[in-house]
């Protein structure tokens, strides 16, 4: 059933005053989210780098296939006939059009719209289902269906495995591996609902067209929409996963056992360090030849250094470094505020405690 304008209208006013605030906290808190859980902004990793590249180049490619030039040829809307007219007039509208004349496809498909209810049909799932389905009838319409159900599968299996391929961990890393199970969701749900919407449309509606701008070319407006959807869910993704992988949004705080595994790790190479300059300490130590060098060494280290504070040059600059970074004034101030503050019963407690 199609909605009217007027029923979307309705449909806005209703539930765009209950979501249009949701969607800008939602926006909102997603915009902040990395300075909530004290994160910043990073380059995208050459991993993810390189699913975007692939996710950019698909969905474009399934946005270019909806131009009408890759779309297959509507016999009805080229030679502007209506959908009752003589199947003998019809071809021989398309004879003259063709320099060749008619194909052999062409003439497969001519026994094939002999009937009204034949033509319903090559509305709803195309010319080349009508041409090459060798077991189909018009008087079982579902095995049309069936013999369809391989071609719209197709797209949306070719997009299943580019979604697999960019969310794989190995491919993608732990930025494409967290969308994994979205994006499989994602383009199951375009198969349901695109199967769904085919399998339910009902072909007879075509029959009191009496005009060719009166017919419903359901199939081309579906295979238009199930290209756009796929390219939609590629962007989709590719947007989500630009967004997580370069912490602008979609940031999850990390549980309790990752921080505990990430500080082990710390504290581990600290220990290892640690245990290597014990290791260089106590062969320094027993060592005669280091242990006079290492002493030699601070020896040495403590004149020039005594030397260097003893110029006049470095003991200005140390004072003026030092001037500056203590403002004397801003001490007093609080200094000030920090007597004020403390009250007479303060006072009065602090000179009987005297």
């Amino acid at each position: 059933m199609a909605l009217s304008w007027g029923t979307i209208k309705s449909l806005l006013l209703f539930f765009g005053p209950i979501l249009l605030p949701k969607a800008i906290a939602y926006y909102r808190s997603a915009k902040a989210s990395p300075a909530i859980q004290g994160v910043s902004i990073r380059p995208i990793p050459p991993l993810v780098s390189r699913a975007l590249i692939i996710l950019f180049v698909v969905a474009s490619a399934f946005f270019i296939r909806t131009l009408p030039f890759y779309a297959p040829e509507n016999i009805f809307s080229r030679t502007s006939s209506r959908l009752q007219i003589p199947v003998d007039v019809l071809f021989t509208r398309l004879s003259a059009l063709r320099q060749g004349g008619l194909t052999t496809s062409d003439n497969t498909l001519r026994t094939k719209l002999s009937s009204l209810d034949s033509r319903l049909l090559f509305f709803q799932h195309g010319p080349d289902v009508l041409t090459n389905c060798q077991f189909c009838s018009a008087e079982d319409p579902k095995s049309y269906l069936y013999y369809s159900i391989p071609s719209i599968l197709a797209p949306h299996l070719f997009n299943l495995c580019v979604l697999a391929l960019v969310t794989s961990g190995l491919f993608a890393g732990k930025e494409g591996a967290v969308w994994r199970y979205t994006a499989t969701i994602a383009a199951g749900a375009a198969v349901v609902i695109d199967l769904y919407l085919v399998s339910s449309y009902d072909q007879a509606a075509n029959a009191k067209a009496t005009r060719a701008e009166d017919i419903d070319t359901f199939f081309w407006r579906m295979r238009v929409y199930r290209l756009l959807g796929l390219a939609a869910i590629d962007g989709l993704l590719g947007w989500v996963l630009y967004l997580s992988s370069t912490n602008r949004a979609f940031i999850k705080s990390h549980t309790t056992q990752e921080r505990v595994e990430a500080s082990t790790k710390v504290l581990e190479s600290v220990r290892s360090r640690l245990g290597t300059l014990a290791v260089l300490k106590n062969t320094i130590y027993r060592s005669s030849e280091l242990r006079a060098n290492n002493s030699e060494y601070w020896v040495r280290e403590g004149v020039i250094m005594g030397e260097v504070m003893e110029d006049r040059d470095v003991v200005e600059g140390v004072n003026s470094a030092l001037g500056n970074r203590i403002d004397i004034n801003s001490i007093a101030r609080d200094a000030e505020a920090f007597a004020q503050s403390i009250g007479p019963s303060q006072l009065q407690m602090a000179n009987g405690n005297i």
